[in-house]
């Protein structure tokens, strides 16, 4: 039985964690959230959410596969792993995680995978590293410091700290948070939002942010026109163009048209 599923309702798609209570990452997981984000990019989506079945979102690795495995293996098994997150990532729409409860280690660094993290009320983060001997394995740390700073990522790293979600709203971690009732609503707004959106246009935003990252913002003007500039003929940005230019001469305010991805 798979313990990840791709579902999809009109143009939002979600990739569900579907193993409660703990969700387990073991080798199982790796290759069903792959398989699941492969159905996702073949699909007709224009946002994902990636959420969990059950009081928590994920309870970091599954360490009782681990005895008795060599080095090899193990190096190996993360690798999957990360390539299984690195999809998620690749994806050309954006992307929201939506946890509750315990978000440990190995689940924190897949929420960071996404462009947005929505928060309940019950979530709480948490590194297990630096009581393991272990440094998060699957590019945490470093889009923790990304979001928050590095200074902060290091005490939260270090520390072996956990917080709960009104810290991580305070320190820029988490975009919004809600009620635990109103989590799955809130998503779903979102992703709805998003996914009326202009496909291409937030495609070029999520490419910039990535040059940024590996590049500060020098490496990001490199490839700002280049990302951008193909926009402009785009069928979105000039019904938005011939719109905003009726608007101004007529004096009215200005909607923008449904967008197509084109």
């Amino acid at each position: 039985m798979s313990t990840i599923r791709f579902e999809q309702r009109g143009d939002v798609g979600s990739l569900v964690l579907a193993n409660p209570p703990r969700n387990e990452l073991g080798r199982q997981f790796a290759d069903d959230l792959l398989d699941a984000v492969h159905e996702a990019s073949v699909s007709s989506i224009r946002a994902l959410i990636i959420r969990a079945e059950g009081a928590d979102f994920g309870a970091g690795g599954d360490v009782p596969e681990w005895p008795g495995k060599d080095a090899s293996w193990f190096r190996t098994f993360i690798a999957e792993v990360n390539q299984a997150y690195a999809a998620i990532e690749a994806l050309r729409i954006p992307t929201i995680s939506a946890v509750r409860g315990a978000v440990v280690s190995g689940h924190y660094e897949l929420a960071l995978r996404a462009d947005l993290i929505v928060a309940s009320e019950t979530a709480t983060f948490t590194w297990v590293e630096a009581g393991t001997g272990f440094t998060p394995l699957a590019g945490g740390l470093q889009r923790l410091a990304e979001r928050v700073g590095r200074g902060r990522a290091a005490a939260h790293v270090l520390l072996a700290e956990t917080i709960d979600a009104v810290e991580a709203e305070r320190i820029g971690l988490v975009y919004r948070v809600v009620a635990d009732g109103e989590l799955d609503s809130t998503a779903d707004g979102l992703g709805a939002e998003l996914a009326r959106g202009a496909t291409r246009g937030y495609a070029a935003t999520r490419a910039l942010l990535k040059a940024w990252s590996s590049g500060g913002v020098v490496g990001a003007d490199a490839l700002m026109l280049d990302l951008s500039m193909d926009l402009y003929d785009s069928v979105d940005t000039q019904n938005a163009i011939d719109e905003i230019a009726r608007t101004a001469t007529n004096g009215e305010d200005y909607v923008h048209p449904p967008f197509v991805g084109r």
